[in-house]
């Protein structure tokens, strides 16, 4: 007789692992015949075995963690916003946890080299990445790259939102979005819109207006996004929907005018400012986003201690207020609703890439 064999996933939740290990110990104990009682009982002793050892390992690794520093990669170069999440995140939890958590800028390709680096490496907690709209949005509806922004990590949280805001330079006469539309199809000569390149948040928010709106605004492509606000400052470009944090001190001193925020819901630094949405441009949503990964098949349990611990932190009032002057809206959801986020996002660019027929650089 074929001496039957547990059908048990090691790396399976435990309660999962154990209804799958009875299931399979019951229809044994009901099939077999009375002459293999011996390895009925050795198989399952056999089940019962793994699904204990797994689970223990797996709840002792995750109780146990963190034993060492934590490398966390921040897919941007030093400064910025995702640069600056990142780093207050990791001082956070290195300080709840007792351990180091050493922030590791792996900057290049919009993101997708550190992405790749968090895909490859060991799923055992040990290193993670701080995933944003470019890294696991834009970049995957661009471009085929090594990695899949969904199946090959692990999703902890969504952290937060920010948005950008909708600004042109003063001498633009309009003073609202609809009188900005009217104000572009009035030209005999296209406006202009200035980015931080292809593929950036600005960019992408500039077609998405472009389709939502029938206009036809001409993308100016800058290497970065402080070159880009110079210009739109100077009056060489005459808009752009820019970083809340770098542009809202020049609304303030009037050398912007600020016509509405691209995310889905008004934001507290400027709470008198509608949404494009709320603006005639209905469903208008670009907010970036910013979330914790580790790689594809870190143990379940360990998963749940990362988003504990993540959303512990999310959940202080430090961490809030440091984020919100920043410009962030602090969210902290469930891996879940992170995994769905990621899937929605993708959906929704790689949507605005083919109509739009934008290309990589």
């Amino acid at each position: 007789m074929k001496t039957s064999v547990c059908p048990m996933d090691p790396n399976a939740p435990p309660a999962q692992a154990w209804t799958r290990a009875a299931a399979h110990a019951l229809a044994l104990v009901r099939t077999g015949a009375s002459a293999h009682a011996a390895d009925r009982v050795r198989a399952i002793a056999c089940c019962v075995i793994t699904v204990v050892a797994a689970g223990a390992v797996q709840t002792v690794a995750a109780q146990a963690w963190p034993a060492k520093p934590v490398r966390l990669i921040i897919p941007v170069a030093p400064g910025g916003g995702t640069d600056f999440l990142g780093r207050l995140l990791a001082q956070k939890l290195g300080e709840n946890l007792g351990q180091p958590f050493l922030v590791d800028n792996r900057s290049g390709a919009g993101g997708s080299i550190g992405a790749l680096a968090v895909a490859r490496a060991v799923p055992d907690g040990y290193t993670l990445i701080v995933g944003y709209t470019a890294s696991h949005g834009i970049n995957p509806a661009l471009a085929a790259l090594p990695y899949d922004p969904v199946t090959d990590f692990s999703q902890i949280s969504l952290v937060a939102t920010a948005t950008n805001l909708l600004v042109v330079n003063p001498a633009v006469p309009a003073k609202s979005v609809g009188e900005l539309i009217a104000h572009i199809r009035a030209q005999k000569e296209p406006l202009r819109y200035a980015s931080a390149g292809i593929g950036s948040a600005p960019h992408m928010s500039g077609e998405m207006f472009n389709r939502m709106a029938g206009t036809a605004l001409v993308h100016v492509p800058y290497k970065g996004n402080g070159p880009a606000l110079n210009d739109v400052l100077a009056g060489h470009v005459e808009l752009m929907f820019a970083a809340l944090p770098a542009a809202i001190q020049h609304v303030r001193t009037g050398r912007l005018r600020m016509l509405a925020v691209t995310g889905s819901r008004r934001v507290p630094q400027v709470p008198e400012m509608p949404t494009l949405s709320e603006s005639g441009l209905k469903g208008f949503n670009t907010d970036q986003w910013y979330g914790v990964l580790s790689p594809a098949k870190t143990p379940a349990e360990l998963v749940t201690r990362l988003h504990r611990e993540v959303i512990r932190v999310t959940q202080t009032a430090d961490f809030s207020e440091r984020m919100q002057a920043q410009g962030f809206d602090v969210i902290g959801s469930s891996p879940g609703e992170f995994r769905s986020h990621i899937v929605a996002e993708v959906a929704k660019w790689r949507k605005l890439v083919r109509e739009a027929g934008i290309k990589a650089e």
